[in-house]
């Protein structure tokens, strides 16, 4: 109670204390990326980024921290470079990860000895790169994950591949099958392999499938990256005689089903991967619990004609026997992290809930679920163990991510990079309320304005997540940063429509066959609710604004809908059946929408923003002036979508403005095209809710 009185004289103070939040106080902080502690559990290693808004000045190195005591975190490289994929050797006195420094024509794994003092080594020499290293068991070993071209099985057939596609007269990209896009490139012929090689320099990498008929199979891929390249998620063995890792089957298929992701063992000296899981599933995030009696993953059902499934935490006995034990059976919320520390006899995760990502556990056999002490607001993620060690990020939408330890007392703070920076502006915490539309709760958050007077009444901008399958989060971020928008004075309404994640399974598949006009009513009856809620909310004045599935949804609210000053919609959809032709993937919004194009479900038109534009001439829809953004490298919601959503904005003679970032992709990430982005959204804003 005394905390909830607290927290309400905070938000009625007068302006709240500090400096305004501009971008550049937000895009130059510190990022503090996930802790990879030591198996001894005595030490944690973690990159820091020194951004800038030129790339050039930008640095990223590693840090390392005592677990121990309160000494202060210190770098630990010194490159221009960055560092990536962290892994400790068994011993800790070792860090292996991938840097692509001076002289290297791809990132490769290096390995730096902290006990020995010097220079890190490099060790591998992959031809197209290496990736996720991992030590063996013993530390004699290192596996690594690298491309490879059609049929070659070594290192020297791989470069001379290279060197003839880059001398070929012609240039063409040839597909027999789909996807032909990922991201923000084209796909092209090589796939992840699964590499072994000594930990030491020169050594020689032994390809461990090279030759097998799964690597071979049409439908054989890593995880797709949205750098380009491929990755397979892989462990050691207890024993270090072979690889557990997870591959996708059937990426030929892609146009026609789930993707299905098994498990699969390969002798540690290559061969025939041998599969270990039957029926169909998605499975990742692998590791074994301390003892290696039993091997834990996230695996998602991927039931065919369904939208979404709840990622479940599973265990099976090891030696393996394809009798899982779903340990998260009763919990109706998707589970993707965890970490096993030695001697908990329990597994710690999180999971979304409400805005939030707490912490939990349960005991390792299955049972009840415990949630465990962490902060009360914000959310923690990149969970890991090492030794009886637990420690993670902890961040809220004012606090940016910081490591740090947690135990039955709770969080303890590691590192506090940009503690200064954050207590110094003045952003008020987010606020929590839930409305009743179309017999659902459906949550919201709302950020209050900088200077915010309680005297005054300010304009509403309503922002919608992308996803749909996604949720918003008390957390810090740069790319729709809430107090940023909310900072020049707005009240910015943030609403959990139907089909987000952190409400249950059924919620989420909830958005099926009613891809956008649902999930509109309910954001509008939580902008309803708002303005009743709160006084200082000017219902005269009200805007509202996407991205990706929330630019999907600003498109429509434009299309149908007048009550909004103004809208912007990043990389939305216009037209559903143009967004499943030429995204990079289409199978997903079949299932959403009830069947292919040509079936004749009823939401491929009666959705569409498109084909609402009658309500142009009826006074209900196309009259909002709409600033259309967006990435021209998008192969996710392609440019032809903002194209014809400006034509035909300029064709009613709606007031618009088309901007188009030539460099970036679904996001717009670089520093100085991120700052323009927020200007001209500013500035239409301005325009328009004056």
């Amino acid at each position: 109670m005394l905390r909830s009185i607290l927290l309400a004289a905070a938000l009625l103070a007068p302006a709240f204390a500090g400096s305004p939040v501009t971008h550049e106080a937000l895009w130059l902080m510190k990022r503090v990326g996930s802790p990879v502690p030591s198996p001894d559990g005595k030490r944690v290693v973690f990159t820091v980024t020194s951004p800038a808004y030129d790339p050039k000045d930008q640095t990223s190195d590693l840090w390392i921290r005592s677990l121990e005591d309160g000494a202060p975190p210190r770098q630990i490289t010194f490159t221009r470079g960055a560092e990536g994929d962290v892994a400790w050797s068994p011993d800790s006195r070792r860090l292996a990860f991938t840097a692509k420094r001076e002289g290297d024509e791809a990132p490769q794994v290096y390995v730096l000895d902290l006990a020995g003092g010097g220079e890190a080594q490099r060790i591998t020499d992959a031809a197209l790169g290496a990736d996720a290293p991992r030590w063996s068991p013993d530390g004699t070993r290192l596996l690594y994950v690298s491309e490879v071209w059609p049929g070659a099985r070594t290192e020297a057939e791989n470069r001379a591949a290279t060197r003839e596609r880059k001398d070929r007269k012609y240039n063409v990209r040839a597909y027999d099958a789909y996807p032909v896009r990922h991201w923000d490139h084209w796909l092209g012929e090589r796939k992840a392999h699964l590499f072994v090689q000594e930990a030491r320099a020169g050594a020689p990498a032994v390809d461990l499938l090279a030759g097998s008929a799964l690597a071979a199979s049409p439908g054989f891929s890593g995880t797709l990256q949205n750098d380009g390249g491929q990755t397979l998620e892989a462990a050691w063995t207890p024993d270090g005689a072979g690889v557990v890792f997870a591959a996708t089957v059937n990426r030929d298929q892609a146009a026609l089903a789930n993707l299905q992701t098994p498990l699969f063992l390969v002798d540690a000296r290559g061969g025939e991967p041998r599969r270990l899981t039957s029926g169909e599933g998605h499975h990742g995030h692998l590791a074994f619990a301390p003892g290696g009696r039993r091997l834990f993953c996230a695996r998602s059902a991927e039931t065919p004609g369904q939208v979404y499934d709840v990622t479940r935490l599973v265990s099976y006995p090891w030696p393996f026997q394809d009798t899982p034990r779903v340990l998260t059976a009763a919990l109706d919320r998707s589970v993707e992290r965890y970490a096993l520390p030695e001697g908990a006899g329990r597994v710690y995760f999180t999971y979304e809930e409400a805005g939030l990502e707490r912490l939990h556990s349960l005991p390792l056999e299955g049972g009840t679920v415990r949630d465990e002490p962490c902060p009360d607001t914000g959310c923690v993620t990149g969970l890991a163990a090492g030794g009886p060690a637990l420690v993670g990020k902890w961040e809220s939408a004012v606090r940016p991510a910081e490591i740090h330890a947690f135990g039955p007392a709770g969080a303890r703070p590691l590192t506090a990079f940009n503690a200064a920076q954050a207590r110094d502006l003045r952003w008020s915490p987010v606020e929590h309320f839930w409305t009743v539309s179309r017999g659902r709760r459906i949550h919201s958050m709302l950020i209050r304005p900088g200077g915010f007077d309680p005297a005054r009444r300010y304009p509403l901008l309503v922002l919608m997540h992308g996803g749909a399958a996604n949720m918003w989060r008390d957390a810090f971020g740069l790319r729709w940063n809430y107090h940023l928008m909310a900072e020049p004075g707005y009240v910015v309404l943030l609403t959990d429509y139907t089909g987000s994640t952190g409400y249950g399974e059924a919620f989420a598949r909830a958005i099926q066959l009613d891809p956008l006009r649902g999930p509109a009513l309910d954001i509008l009856a939580a902008a309803d609710d708002a303005i009743a809620r709160f006084p200082f909310v000017d219902a005269s004045r009200q805007a509202a604004a996407g991205a990706s599935y929330g630019g999907h949804l600003a498109n429509w609210l434009q299309a149908t809908t007048t009550r909004f000053k103004a809208i912007v919609s990043h990389a939305g959809e216009m037209d559903l059946a143009m967004q499943w032709g030429t995204s990079d993937g289409g199978w997903h919004r079949e299932i959403s929408t009830g069947g292919p194009v040509w079936a004749g479900a009823k939401a491929w038109t009666d959705q569409s923003p498109l084909l609402q534009a009658g309500n142009h001439d009826k006074g209900t829809g196309f009259r909002t002036p709409i600033l259309i953004t967006v990435g021209e490298k998008d192969f996710r919601v392609p440019l032809n979508n903002a194209l014809m959503n400006f034509a035909l904005q300029q064709r009613l003679q709606v007031p618009s403005r088309l901007l188009v970032f030539p460099d970036a992709n679904h996001w717009i990430s670089k520093g100085e095209d991120s700052r323009h982005w927020f200007q001209e959204v500013q500035g239409w804003l301005g325009r328009w809710l004056k």
